[in-house]
């Protein structure tokens, strides 16, 4: 046999093989969701999709009690419960339970906002921050406290309050052993040992570790409490305005 009827008998092979294999076609979408227009290729995709529209929750979880309307779902907020944290950043080494949560992390390496508030301008990289900043200017403040009544804008904002309550000071200086309940707090403090004095009174010169003691300071030169920006100086006489003001910035 020459090569020239080896390679045509080889394509005509070919072709039988390929003609034996069994035709996959591409499944049709026959089951479509009433209330939403959806369509699905099999019946149960339909099933665990219309649990969205009827509220149903049927799958709890046995550590928190939190309920979710799929399995799926139920097994990813285990995660949470596991402590396992799969996914990291290559750029920071934070690591995330989700491979979601590490997507939506990824954005803040990037400097890409891609969210903006049609109130103020200001600019975030996801938008679960860009909604919780817009509450600012709503004014609702869903979130109140059990113990005292006080009132927030978002569910975080709550839980730092409620360590106060707590009596739990997890946070200890190195320097000196005070311990606050809030990282935020011990960081304040910590200007305290170093001897910087970066807040300065602008009537008389002296200065200050911290925001809050120039800010108690002003009082005796304007007799009324002073809230002051830090990336212009300007200064105001409520909180309200201080924020309203260091939006734009």
């Amino acid at each position: 046999m020459s090569s020239t009827q080896k390679d045509q008998h080889g394509a005509r092979s070919q072709r039988s093989q390929e003609a034996d294999k069994p035709h996959r076609r591409k499944r049709e979408k026959k089951h479509t969701c009433d209330e939403y227009g959806k369509d699905f290729t099999r019946k149960n995709s339909l099933k665990q999709h219309q649990v969205i529209h009827t509220g149903e929750r049927p799958f709890s979880c046995d550590l928190c009690g939190k309920s979710f309307s799929l399995k799926g779902y139920l097994k990813k907020h285990q995660l949470i419960h596991s402590g396992v944290k799969a996914y990291s950043c290559d750029q920071c080494g934070r690591a995330f339970t989700q491979s979601g949560q590490l997507q939506n992390h990824l954005v803040t390496h990037s400097g890409i906002k891609a969210y903006s508030c049609d109130e103020c301008g200001k600019e975030f990289t996801g938008k679960a921050e860009l909604k919780q900043h817009q509450v600012i200017h709503t004014g609702e403040r869903p979130f109140s406290c059990d113990l005292c009544g006080k009132t927030f804008s978002r569910k975080d904002s709550l839980k730092q309050h409620q360590l106060i309550h707590s009596g739990v000071k997890a946070y200890s200086c190195d320097q000196c052993g005070r311990a606050f309940n809030r990282s935020s707090n011990l960081q304040n403090h910590l200007v305290t040992h170093s001897g910087i004095k970066a807040y300065s009174c602008d009537i008389c010169g002296k200065t200050f570790s911290q925001r809050g003691n120039r800010n108690r300071h002003l009082r005796i030169h304007t007799r009324h409490d002073v809230y002051c920006c830090e990336q212009c100086s300007r200064q105001f006489i409520t909180d309200t305005q201080l924020q309203q003001h260091v939006y734009p910035h």
